[in-house]
């Protein structure tokens, strides 16, 4: 029973049992934490994903998608509600009382020290990327069998630090026109044959960012699923239940952990953009 509660455990306990059972190697692990065509929900069966190419390109609707669609009409649907609280009352209540919350620390804590004048700008953006990578994080840690973490997916994470790249080099080409903005790079005064090496090193800095930003929230998000499947593995693998005590223990731990880490993960994706996009836009400083 009590495994059964914790987050994605029917999926990985069947699948465990099969792995010990005919002694296949821990890839097992993998094809739970890897996007798919298929949802799982258990006793109630499979719902697969259509599949289909356009022009020899795979336009397949994959789980990711999937859940991403559900998240991002969740946040519309929240969204409509904490706004229709405010046409009934000024003093916010309820639902509207903790978007606004939300939206004040975003604003004050990273939007506004980060980027600074003109912040205002690009408060829609940040708003909509905290919301979107929290409840991410947040959706693959709801107890159902085969549902994951999307932000676990680095083409996820590739996709959003892409739009953070051009949101960045957007900033500062409108603060100084292209020619300056890329010719601020190197810092006037430096000898030739030194700008022969700060210019590579500047362009290549460009792409590290949202490079990091990728990187960064991919493998916190993954790294909690593979160690939850792996200490719930460890019971069929040893083959004994006396390990079950510590590793279902852990697993508790891990899965409170990720509550922390959803967190922590949306917060810092969103600061890094924020900080990226002001030291592009006030190169200056």
């Amino acid at each position: 029973m009590i495994l059964d509660k914790i987050t994605n455990l029917p999926a990985a306990v069947d699948t465990a049992k099969k792995a010990a059972e005919s002694s296949s190697d821990p890839s097992w692990i993998m094809h739970h934490v890897l996007d798919a065509n298929s949802i799982s929900f258990g006793p109630l069966g499979t719902l697969n994903l259509p599949h289909f190419q356009l022009f020899g390109i795979d336009f397949s609707i994959t789980r990711d998608i999937f859940i991403i669609w559900v998240v991002s009409a969740i946040l519309i649907l929240l969204s409509i509600l904490a706004a229709r609280g405010y046409k009934k009352s000024l003093i916010p209540k309820g639902l509207s009382n903790l978007f606004e919350i939300i939206i004040e620390f975003v604003r004050d804590e990273i939007v506004k020290p980060s980027i600074g004048k003109g912040y205002t700008a690009y408060m829609p953006y940040m708003l909509t990327l905290f919301f979107f990578v929290l409840f991410c994080n947040l959706f693959g840690l709801i107890p159902a069998p085969n549902l994951i973490v999307p932000t676990g997916n680095i083409a996820v994470t590739a996709a959003l630090a892409g739009i953070s790249f051009i949101a960045i080099q957007y900033s500062g080409i409108k603060s100084y026109g292209f020619i300056k903005y890329f010719k601020n790079l190197v810092p006037a005064g430096m000898p030739g044959w030194i700008v022969v090496v700060i210019i590579p090193l500047e362009l290549l800095g460009l792409f590290t960012k949202p490079f990091a930003l990728c990187v960064r929230l991919f493998a916190n998000m993954i790294a909690g699923h593979i160690v939850i499947f792996s200490l719930v593995g460890l019971i069929f693998i040893m083959h004994t239940v006396y390990v079950a005590p510590v590793s279902v223990g852990f697993t508790l731990f891990i899965e409170l952990l990720e509550i922390l880490v959803a967190l922590i993960q949306a917060y810092i994706f969103t600061m890094l953009t924020a900080l990226f996009i002001g030291m592009a836009k006030h190169m200056e400083h």
